[in-house]
């Protein structure tokens, strides 16, 4: 697809044709195609399934899982033993039963992320994260040829290019750009901005290191996994390994380099996938996002690591993958049936993962690696548009969770990422179901009382323990940063973080009741036959206007009068119903308070829920660089002359 022909078949507009067409009698945007077939798969013969050990498999792997999913299962116990002496004091009545049915799952659920997220505080702490993978602190220059893929849909071209620029740059100065080759891969549907890519592609392409290639699509089949399967059956044959980034990540040259020097040394590995931190965060519930995500997320990060190993799962960016693997296994099928079930896979990553998997391939999460960054929905209400969209895909794979062939570990993490969004309507529906038990019975103020004279009781053990559970992960993200002198340095000292975390806590349990309705409601329009559609992503917002908040918090309003209807019966039940009903009475508020860039640079001003990447700050040697040039924007008309 080099030369002026393929262009002029990328490009629909009659002025677009004539402008690019112009600019190919001077260089290609495109490289000589390297065709690499890519089947679809299937998922109906159980003997597809590789089971030969994985060399990267760690030892012990199968002593990891029975630890977390032992203790799992007792602390799940140990926090269900009390609701059942409760129930079982006056005999099991059907609401109760189906309130312990509820509450079983949920907790099943929060005691996994609990044990897991533990399990990597001790991996941590002890400086083991590098054993399943150990990359190299000075990793040689490539000897194969990897591709970085960018894919775009409708998106602010100049904030993309900018963030491939600075990893670019980083490479470049690394002595790293021949080995690289930069892939702009465009999926936008409006001519507008097509342009603006195209223009911030010269921009970046006259000093760019590696070479860099710009493609846009006309059919966006199958969306982003179409864009980068079209690719692969393309381009993917002239390159050994491909990371895939988003429009709104980027990673360091360094990080880069060990990714790639550890699938040389590691031949029977498909995919390792970093763990993002957020960065450029500016309204105040993006930073809710950016501190949570940067002091807990490498906790985590490195417990699903731990009893995962080498058949981990697939973020779907800030990943490398080996090309002909990807090719060989990991083409997706077409769902059976009508959408938003059927059709086309939407969250495709994890899939992908499992057909790796499934072939022989391992595939690895890292905690190990700094390096690796992408921004996040500035609002609320972008937040959940992108979320209604990850509902849709997660709710796909309950098709596939049964599918014969795949790894036992792979078939979890399916179910976990359902669990992701079905736990939101059931949360909501036992907080109904427990409400509707209360309303039974008479008014009993020592209920009311009871928060502020608590009593020694298997009650108040469950609550405690539940408390911990749900607290824990950010407890063990606070632990280990104390324990690391840079760190606890970079984000400002002990003082600052226990602010910034003291915030974070109360504007999380603030958001929490609103996301857990707006995933209801998102549950809700899937299983009826609606479709979440493809729409571009807002990355960058300051405010979010009153009408447009009210509008999008309806539901949640009225979910909030609802319960405040229940606690006028039962008044005496307002102590533990507040942290639910004031959120959503409040939640339109709530939205355009968090949604303001004045408001979070304020905070942030103060010291409140400040990260060490807003001041430059390194933790390790894998920092980013910025762009040695700035990528300014350059006028269509100007760059053809």
């Amino acid at each position: 697809m080099s030369g002026q022909g393929s262009t002029a078949r990328v490009y629909q507009s009659d002025d677009q044709v004539e402008i690019f067409s112009a600019f190919t009698g001077v260089s290609g945007w495109l490289p000589e195609q390297a065709p690499l077939a890519m089947p679809r798969q299937t998922f109906d013969d159980a003997d597809r399934q590789v089971t030969a050990r994985l060399e990267t498999r760690p030892d012990g792997l199968l002593t990891r899982r029975f630890i977390v999913f032992g203790a799992t299962v007792v602390v799940a116990l140990l926090a269900l033993i009390a609701p059942v002496i409760l129930c079982a004091r006056e005999g099991f009545q059907p609401l109760e039963i189906l309130a312990l049915a509820i509450f079983a799952v949920l907790i099943l659920a929060i005691a996994c992320w609990f044990c897991s997220t533990f399990a990597g505080l001790v991996v941590m702490l002890t400086g083991r994260e590098q054993d399943d993978m150990d990359f190299a602190p000075y990793p040689p220059l490539p000897t194969r040829r990897t591709a970085l893929l960018m894919p775009l849909y409708n998106e602010d071209a100049r904030a993309a290019l900018a963030r491939l620029g600075a990893l670019d740059a980083s490479l470049a100065r690394l002595g790293a750009s021949d080995a690289f080759d930069l892939f702009v891969l465009s999926d936008s549907t409006r001519d507008e901005a097509a342009i603006a890519e195209l223009s911030a592609c010269m921009a970046l392409r006259a000093h760019a290191g590696s070479q860099l290639y710009y493609r846009r699509r006309t059919e966006n089949i199958e969306r982003k996994a179409g864009n980068i399967a079209d690719w692969t059956r393309t381009f993917g044959g002239a390159y050994d390994f491909m990371i895939v980034l988003d429009a709104d990540s980027t990673m360091a040259g360094e990080t880069v380099l060990r990714l790639v020097d550890a699938m040389e040394r590691n031949p029977g590995v498909g995919l390792i996938q970093t763990a993002p931190t957020i960065i450029k965060a500016q309204t105040l519930f993006a930073r809710v996002s950016q501190f949570g995500v940067r002091l807990y997320g490498r906790v985590a990060a490195a417990g699903l690591a731990w009893w995962a190993g080498s058949e981990a799962s697939y973020w779907g960016h800030n990943a490398i993958l080996r090309t002909r693997a990807f090719a060989d296994c990991a083409g997706l099928p077409e769902l059976e049936g009508r959408k938003p079930f059927g059709g086309h896979i939407m969250s495709h990553d994890v899939v992908e993962a499992a057909l790796l998997r499934r072939a022989g391939w391992a595939v690895h999460v890292t905690a190990a690696l700094d390096g690796s960054c992408e921004e996040t929905p500035p609002t609320l209400t972008d937040f959940i548009r992108r979320d209604h969209r990850w509902c849709q895909g997660n709710l796909q794979h309950l098709a596939l969770i049964g599918a014969p062939g795949l790894n036992p570990i792979s078939r979890l993490q399916l179910a976990m990422g359902c669990m992701a969004y079905l736990s939101s309507p059931l949360w909501l529906a036992s907080l109904i179901v427990g409400m509707a038990m209360q309303l039974q019975g008479p008014v009993d103020w020592t209920s009311f009382f009871y928060i502020l004279n608590p009593q020694f009781s298997p009650f108040m053990l469950a609550s405690l323990l539940g408390g911990v559970m749900l607290m824990g992960p950010k407890l063990m993200g606070f632990i280990l940063v104390l324990t690391r002198p840079g760190e606890r340095k970079a984000f400002g000292g002990t003082r600052q973080i226990l602010k910034g975390m003291a915030l974070e806590i109360a504007l999380s349990a603030a958001l929490a009741p609103i996301l857990m309705v707006a995933n209801t409601i998102a549950v809700i329009k899937i299983v009826s036959g609606h479709d979440a559609g493809w729409s571009a992503q807002q990355r960058s917002a300051d405010g979010l206007a009153w009408k447009d908040a009210f509008t999008a918090m309806r539901w949640q309003m009225v979910t909030g009068v609802m319960f405040a209807a229940g606690l006028f019966i039962r008044p005496d039940l307002a102590t533990w119903f507040a942290p639910i009903v004031l959120p959503l009475l409040f939640a339109a508020p709530i939205a355009v308070f968090t949604s303001r860039r004045a408001v979070g640079e304020a905070f942030g001003r103060k010291g409140w829920m400040v990260t060490p990447d807003e001041d430059a700050v390194a933790v390790s040697p894998a920092v980013l660089f910025p762009a040695t040039r700035p990528v300014a924007e350059i006028e269509p008309a100007r760059a053809f002359g």
